[in-house]
């Protein structure tokens, strides 16, 4: 009876470990999901209008307001 007392007390560790494991990916999933949504990234400078120049990007709708 020892023998199936030590396997099952192995089982249940091994089961509590992957509780804990898949408990941590859902909590930084959480997190990442929570901060993606939470966070307001501020203005940053950009071309308003484009001049024609190849070389010069600008936002395709723009969130910020002039300013």
């Amino acid at each position: 009876m020892s023998r199936v007392a030590a396997l099952s007390g192995s089982k249940a560790a091994v089961w509590l470990a992957v509780g804990a494991g898949l408990a941590l990916i859902v909590a930084a999933n959480w997190h990442l999901v929570y901060v993606a949504i939470m966070s307001q990234p501020d203005c940053v400078p950009h071309v308003r209008q484009s001049d024609g120049s190849a070389d010069t990007f600008r936002a395709a709708v723009s969130s910020c307001t002039v300013k």
